[in-house]
C-alpha cells in the first residue's frame, strides 16, 4: 500500500520542508561565502515562513536585506513553493 504525503505527520512535514530549504539555500551559499558571509535556518514555521541568521560579512552589511529578498528568498520560494517569505532575524 502506498503512503500518501498528505497524510504526513506534522513533524515529518516540517523535517521534510527543512530540508528541501536547505537544499535551495545550497544554491545561493556559494555567492554568499565568496564575499565573506554565510546564512544559518534558524526556524521554519508552519505557516511557511524562513528565519534565517545572517552572518559573517552579510550579519552587518547594508545590502544584507537587498541580498535576502531578492537572491535567497526569490530561490527558496522557486525551489519550495509552499515557502511564503524568508527574513531574517
Amino acid at each position: 500500500m502506498a503512503t500518501d504525503n498528505t497524510q504526513q505527520d506534522p513533524a515529518t512535514k516540517a523535517a521534510d520542508l527543512r530540508s528541501r530549504v536547505e537544499k535551495a539555500l545550497e544554491h545561493v551559499r556559494p555567492a554568499l561565502q565568496a564575499d565573506g558571509g554565510d546564512a544559518s535556518i534558524v526556524d521554519v514555521t508552519p505557516d511557511g515562513k524562513v528565519i534565517l541568521e545572517m552572518t559573517g560579512a552579510c550579519g552587518g552589511c547594508p545590502m544584507a536585506n537587498v541580498t535576502l529578498k531578492q537572491g535567497i528568498e526569490r530561490v527558496i520560494r522557486q525551489e519550495v513553493p509552499e515557502i511564503t517569505s524568508v527574513e531574517s532575524m
